[in-house]
């Protein structure tokens, strides 16, 4: 008979005593070195049907919740249908962190802003009524989207779980679109997702990956080893020759939650794969940016970090299925 804690009991241990829940623990554990979360703490770590990859008829994949990035970057299935999420999870943090922080971790982490760091430092994140970092230092804020909080999402796995069409899994309830995690990001919220306190993401659902399909991300990042994305984005591309007849392009570092950029994929949909509609498309993203006074850097940054990807997507190379990732300091 299991012993493993219910999930059930572990949502009501965590609603009765308030707190968290902690996965991995590593934004757990720097956080409550800065105050920011006294705990208790409700610890999933033992409940393992939580971890590793199942396959689902069709030739989707569950993922559960407590897989490590170090797992998911490793694991063969994950790397031959959906490439770009096992370059992602490979190209985030260090060693140390992939090998302890979760899947879900990653997902519902939070965000990076040093006004929210700060314990000292009141914000809307913290339950306060404005955001220091808009009329402070927010080099490392938002270029895209509305909303009077200013921190990007940090999440790189959502980014990726975005492109494949992913759907998450909370216990108790029905599967939900990655995106419904988070929102549109134009409300006012203060969390960095919208999972109710004591709910368990469980899982994670990728449907089976297209025919002839190629996919790439890349961060671009202000040094070379274990440091958060100015901009990130992933492509997948379906090609019947030269023309492209599906797309789906996703963003990080640039608002505040992960962004799907329809525009883009409509702008790449049924059209031949040329630089210079590769260009119109990426170029698209520029509709959208509102910079703050020292984010206009992130406007030429973000439209060229979506082209990287959709060049090497398209590019001849890998066989469908297989990916190309990278990562480099951005440009003057």
């Amino acid at each position: 008979m299991s012993t493993e804690p219910a999930l059930t009991d572990l949502s009501a241990a965590v609603l009765a005593r308030g707190g968290e829940l902690r996965a991995g623990g590593t934004d757990t554990t720097a956080r409550q070195r800065a105050g920011l979360s006294p705990g208790p703490f409700t610890d999933l770590s033992g409940v393992s049907h939580l971890r590793g990859c199942t396959g689902l008829p069709g030739g989707g994949l569950r993922i559960g919740a407590l897989t490590t990035l170090a797992e998911l970057a490793r694991d063969p299935r994950v790397r031959e249908g959906w490439p770009a999420l096992a370059l992602a999870a490979g190209s985030t943090a260090t060693p140390q962190i992939r090998a302890a922080g979760t899947l879900g971790g990653n997902l519902l982490q939070r965000n990076r802003c040093w006004y929210y760091r700060n314990p000292h430092i009141g914000c809307l994140q913290k339950g306060g009524t404005g955001c220091p970092a808009r009329e402070g230092d927010h080099h490392y804020g938002v270029v895209a989207g509305e909303g009077p909080c200013v921190a990007p999402h940090p999440s790189t796995l959502a980014v990726a779980l975005l492109a494949y069409d992913a759907e998450a899994e909370v216990h108790g309830e029905s599967p939900r679109p990655v995106a419904a995690l988070y929102g549109d990001g134009s409300r006012l919220h203060d969390v960095d997702h919208l999972l109710p306190p004591g709910r368990v993401l469980t899982s994670v659902r990728l449907p089976a990956a297209l025919p002839g399909e190629r996919a790439a991300c890349h961060r671009a990042i202000s040094r070379t080893r274990a440091e958060w994305p100015l901009v990130e984005a992933v492509a997948r591309l379906a090609l019947q020759g030269s023309t492209i007849t599906r797309a789906a392009v996703a963003a990080g570092g640039v608002a505040r939650v992960p962004l799907r950029l329809p525009e883009v994929e409509e702008a790449l949909t049924g059209r031949e794969a040329t630089p210079a509609v590769l260009a119109e498309a990426a170029g698209a993203v520029l509709g959208r940016c509102r910079p703050l006074p020292h984010t206009g850097y992130k406007t030429t940054l973000f439209r060229d970090t979506v082209l990287e990807v959709l060049e090497r997507a398209a590019a001849p190379g890998p066989r469908p299925g297989e990916a190309v990732s990278g990562s480099r300091p951005p440009g003057p």
